[in-house]
This record gives structure tokens, sequence and C-alpha cells, in this order.
């Protein structure tokens, strides 16, 4: 499969009268000139391409070369890795070489990279002069199928995780799944995990597509073939979906195609990267842990049957092992989980399962304490303090 032959997204947005790609395929960094270039203005004089060390050593040099090629004046700024660097201090550095290079509004950002690049360029863009235009291109599995479609764009705060942010949509993602082949196993356990999830709250297929996929090999590491494309295509698919019907996650929604059901296992997720000073866990790793903790509740509370809770393990367990967690508080645990950034009149929305590929959303005061304690000791192996 080469750049003639890549899978295409299309995703509509009812808020915007303009609609935007998601491109799909091994190669396809030679093509982000191009894209650019058919998607922006023809007044675009400069670009600046947002990434870290690493992955710029790896993929810079040829996505900087097809940028030039259109003619673009290309800058280049280069980050730490890690979700410590999706700070306050990153983002003011990001808005201060917007400001030294003199950007236009018709110049764009070029986020390559996985979803810390992607979150930290995508909210310097939405805030600098009002809105830039900037395009995404995912180095990492988790960023491809997840954090690069959808428009949420963000930084943390010492208080939790991305609690200072914007909706900004992206002119373009170029996802070259060749990148995959230089990822570190825990950045495709995190991936897989982010894909499980994606299955578990709105399609059962996707689910055992993904499944499948996983259980075709005891150590899971991606190829660049037509059905590692195939399944990221679908994933990107189903999240674009969910992001048309309700781009902004409405307060008011909690039936089954809400936005919202994204969050599925994030709301202990964000607690565990917190306590840990994002320093443990790898995201979708931590995804991973708070899938298994809400379904556990899910089933504490007779939504979820118990062969349903064993395919969700299964699932967990062919990602990939997660990080030790039994050492962590668990009342910590419970006190970041309180500051969710998710929560409304106080009280955390809790995304459940009925099933595999069909969610519920459950406010937290319907949920007794001690079925997040036990759920919390039954999957972390911590003990209730």
């Amino acid at each position: 499969m080469g750049p003639d032959q890549m899978l295409k997204i299309r995703v509509r947005l009812k808020s915007k009268a303009t609609e935007y790609e998601i491109k799909v395929g091994p190669g396809l960094l030679s093509t982000v000139g191009k894209e650019l270039q058919r998607c922006l203005s023809s007044k675009s004089r400069q670009a600046i391409v947002i990434s870290n060390r690493r992955v710029f050593g790896l993929y810079g040099e040829a996505t900087v070369k097809s940028l030039r090629e259109t003619d673009l004046r290309v800058s280049r700024l280069l980050l730490g890795d890690g979700e410590q660097f999706k700070s306050l201090s990153s983002l003011s550095r990001v808005l201060n070489s917007f400001g030294e290079m003199a950007l236009e509004r018709n110049d764009v950002v070029v986020a390559l990279g996985g979803g810390v690049i992607g979150d930290l360029a995508g909210f310097a863009a939405a805030v600098y002069l009002r809105g830039l235009p900037y395009f995404q291109v995912p180095t990492t599995l988790l960023a491809q199928i997840d954090s690069s479609v959808g428009g949420k764009t963000a930084i943390n705060l010492p208080r939790g995780k991305n609690l200072v942010g914007a909706f900004h949509q992206p002119s373009g993602v170029v996802i070259d799944t060749a990148t995959l082949e230089s990822l570190p196993p825990r950045e495709l356990t995190s991936g897989w995990c982010e894909m499980v999830k994606h299955g578990a709250v709105g399609s059962r297929p996707l689910f055992q597509k993904t499944l499948a996929y996983l259980g075709a090999r005891r150590q899971p590491k991606p190829g660049t073939g037509k059905k590692l494309a195939s399944l990221i295509a679908g994933h990107c698919a189903f999240k674009a979906a969910i992001v048309a019907g309700d781009e902004r996650e409405a307060l008011g929604r909690t039936d089954r195609t809400s936005r919202r059901i994204l969050n599925f296992g994030h709301t202990v997720a964000h607690a565990l990267e917190s306590v840990t000073q994002y320093r443990r866990f790898r995201h979708g790793e931590a995804v991973g842990y708070g899938m298994l903790v809400a379904a556990e509740m899910s089933k504490s509370l007779g939504l979820l049957k118990s062969s349903e809770l064993e395919l969700l393990r299964c699932a967990v367990r062919l990602c990939g092992a997660l990080p030790a967690a039994e050492d962590l508080d668990q009342q910590r645990i419970i006190k970041a989980i309180s500051r969710d950034k998710k929560s409304v009149a106080g009280e955390i929305q809790w995304v459940l399962l009925e099933q595999i590929g069909r969610a519920r959303i459950v406010s937290s005061r319907d949920i007794p304490p001690a079925v997040l304690r036990m759920a919390l000791g039954l999957v972390l192996g911590n003990k209730q303090s």
C-alpha cells in the first residue's frame, strides 16, 4: 500500500462550513506539504513544525522537505518528551516562538509527534491571534486513532489533566503508519488500549476486529500492511462520527452517541496520571486500568454481565502488560477522581458499560462509594486506607 492507495476519512462538522480529511497509509510523510497546500490559503508563507527531539530525529527531515517543496518557509520548535511537558511553561515557550516568527493568521502550525505534541501545538494554534490553522501528523498509535481526531486541545495544571484547553479542529490529519515501527512496546500498549476503549463503548464489530488483530500475535507489533491501516482507519471513522454528532461534548447529553462515552476509563486514568505526576503511566496504560475499574463498577451495579467483563479483561491483557499500581494510595486516587474535569454540578459523570459496544453515563450520586473502592482494590490490587 503506497500513497496512491491511502485510506481517507472525511470529517464533517455541523458547526463548520468546511470539512477536512484524515488520510491513512504507509509512506505519507512525503505528502504533508501537498496536503497543506490543498487545504490552506495560497497566501500561507510560513510553517512551524512542533515536535520533540526523538520524533524529529526520525521523521523531521522528511516532513520539512515535503513542506519546503511547496515554497513555505519552515521553522521548527522541539519540546521535551512526556506528559509533564504539556504545561503552561511549554505553552509560553511555543507562543513566544510564534511571536518571534511574526506568524500571521494564514500561516500554519504542524504537530509532528504523539498526543502531548498534538494537544499542546493545537492549543497554541487555537489561542494565538485567536486561531491559526494547524495540521496533525501523529506518530504514535494512540495519537493516530484518538487524540489527533476531534479537535480537543489542552494543557495540564498541577491540579489535574487537560484543565486548560479549547476545541480547535485541524485543517487535516496525515497518518503515516510506517512511523509505528519505531515505537517502543509501551507506546503500542497505550494505543491498543485506546482502540479497545472505542469498541467497548460504541461498536461491538470494531471491538471484535481489534480483538482479532491483537489476538493474531502473541506480542502485538505493528506492520505497515493493509490490515493495520484498515484498523486505524476504522477507529478514526468511529471517532469522527461521534465528534460530528457532538463536537463540543454537550453537557445536557447522556445518550449512547454523546461524545462523553469516549471518556470511558478516563476518570480513573486521569487520577492515576495525576497522583504519579505523569511519570509512571503512558496515557493509554492508565486508560487500560480505568476501563477495568469502570467495568467492575458496572458489574457491581448489575449493568454488565460477568462474561462481558471477562471479554474486556481479555482484550486489555492482549494490549500488553500495564505498570504496577498496587503501591498507590487508594484515598489519593479517590481524591484525584473527585477533581475530575468532567464533573457537572459537583457530580462525577461516570461512563459505565451495559455490554461491549454499549455505554451508559451514570452520575456519581447513583454509585455507592463502596462500589468504587471495591473496584479499585480488585483492579489495582491496592487496599483501602
